[in-house]
């Protein structure tokens, strides 16, 4: 069997109440959603939590407002995040800001719509006057 210093090899997930206090503060966007991860979920994330500590204070946020965003994705939503990433890691590193540019783009057009998602009419269009 191996095992590498610092890692677990154990066959299940490991419960919340057994991680550290610094893996816990690392990971608390997931406390509620941890003990239903797949042990492999688990690991990735325990792998970056070990990162978390020789972050920045910004650093430390801009993590922890990543993961509150991503620990409130449905499975859906995130297997899309998860292929829109991996697209973008197939993108030629010299495109990808003019990809990141247009899509930055996108999401201030989406911003400014309307909350129904149908674009404001003008007063005197002629789909108005229906």
């Amino acid at each position: 069997m191996l095992c590498l210093a610092g890692t677990t090899a154990s066959a299940t997930p490991a419960p919340w109440r057994s991680l550290s206090a610094a893996q816990q503060e690392a990971l608390a966007p997931l406390a509620q959603q941890w003990d239903t991860l797949q042990e492999v979920q688990q690991h990735r994330l325990l792998k970056t939590a070990k990162r978390y500590a020789h972050l920045t204070p910004e650093q430390q946020q801009r993590f922890r407002d990543r993961l509150t965003v991503w620990s409130k994705l449905t499975p859906e939503q995130r297997k899309a995040a998860r292929e829109k990433y991996r697209a973008f890691k197939k993108v030629p590193t010299e495109k990808r800001e003019q990809v990141k540019q247009m899509v930055r783009q996108d999401q201030a057009n989406k911003a400014q719509q309307p909350v129904s998602g149908v674009p404001d009419t003008p007063p005197n269009s002629p789909s108005s006057a229906y």
